[in-house]
């Protein structure tokens, strides 16, 4: 029945705001719109720059724990063959005090 293609619902739009809102209050109508989508984008950045600040703290995070973890066993390690050198320093001077003895 109608076909309207974009360029006509634009001008319809147009001689509606015309009658609805008067002429003069036009362009403060659009300097509003421009502001709100301005603030609305200002909004979005500002909410992704968030999102990844916390994503970068939560990946920092996470490779600290994994560093610490990582370390735990290290640590185990070197305190137990801390402890086997101790024991072979122990058994070395024992074998020296019995070929003392013996001899």
């Amino acid at each position: 029945m109608f076909n309207f293609n974009p360029g006509d619902i634009a001008i319809i739009v147009i001689v509606a705001l015309v009658l609805f809102f008067g002429s003069s209050k036009i362009p403060d109508l659009f300097r509003s719109m421009g502001k709100a989508v301005g603030e609305f984008k200002k909004g979005k950045l500002e909410a992704e720059i968030e999102a990844n600040q916390l994503q970068t703290e939560a990946q920092q995070t996470q490779a600290k724990a994994t560093e610490s973890q990582s370390q735990q066993p290290q640590n185990d390690t070197v305190s137990q063959l801390q402890k086997q050198l101790q024991d072979l320093q122990n058994q070395l001077e024992q074998l020296k005090k019995t070929s003392n003895q013996t001899s």
